[in-house]
């Protein structure tokens, strides 16, 4: 049992541009608010600084839209050329009405406009894509922390998603290294002697969703410490762990 949970905002991050080193930048910050990592520690970073390292940057008015791109814009708001950056980050449309598209992205992620997002990007009309591999950008970046400090650390890379039940949006893991993203309480009894079978708890989006309470939507802090939680250390952890299987999806 947890007897605490810490959630620190770390500030000083600035504007990411590709090709920054995104530990060196971390860890600055981490100096700046007056903090140094420990073993155990996790590290929630919003995928939007690591997507703008590593130049997931299109400016839309470059691509050439496609006759459907057309077809969907003259339905909602957004245009053609933002339409068909979308569609090209897609694998397949999950639903679609007034010009609002619900895709799976290439990495298997259901979300609206393929995870295609126009906020906290500088340059006007420039929009930001989710990075290409989410878990090897966190693997990559918890190994330049280790090499850096010699700490062992979990990293998670968030973003912000709806829910298809449920007013609000909340951070869920898209990218995870070094911590069980799932939690299985499969074959433990509960205190009332009752064999628990299908309880797995998604850890990876839990810590997500709570270091996005300290991060806010406009107060420029892309990265959050949480201490204290005991997770389970797993050197092969992927947050692709949590993308339910088809054969087990029945909303498919």
């Amino acid at each position: 049992m947890q007897s605490e949970i810490r959630i620190l905002p770390v500030h000083g991050i600035g504007e990411v541009a590709p090709g920054d080193d995104l530990a060196t930048l971390l860890l600055t910050a981490l100096e700046t608010s007056g903090l140094t990592l420990l073993d155990g520690d996790v590290l929630v970073v919003t995928h939007k600084i690591v997507s703008k390292a590593e130049g997931r940057l299109v400016d839309p008015a470059t691509i050439e839209p496609s006759a459907f791109a057309h077809q969907i814009a003259a339905q909602g708001r957004k245009e053609a050329n933002f339409q068909e950056v979308v569609l090209r980050e897609s694998r397949r449309i999950v639903r679609m009405a007034n010009g609002v598209l619900i895709t799976e992205t290439h990495h298997g992620l259901v979300c609206a406009n393929s995870g295609v997002d126009e906020s906290n990007v500088a340059g006007g009309q420039i929009v930001c894509l989710l990075p290409v591999d989410p878990d090897a950008s966190a693997r990559a970046l918890r190994a330049a922390l280790r090499e850096a400090t010699g700490t062992e650390v979990a990293v998670v890379i968030s973003d912000t998603f709806g829910r298809p039940w449920r007013e609000g949006q909340v951070n869920v893991a898209i990218g995870c290294a070094g911590l069980k993203p799932l939690s299985d309480y499969g074959g433990i009894d509960d205190p009332y002697g009752y064999t628990m079978h299908a309880s797995v708890i998604a850890v990876a989006d839990e810590l997500a969703s709570a270091a996005e309470l300290v991060m806010g939507k406009i107060d420029r802090v892309p990265v959050a410490l949480v201490r204290g939680y005991s997770y389970t250390r797993d050197d092969e952890a992927r947050a692709q762990q949590l993308i339910r299987e088809p054969r087990f999806d029945l909303f498919r």
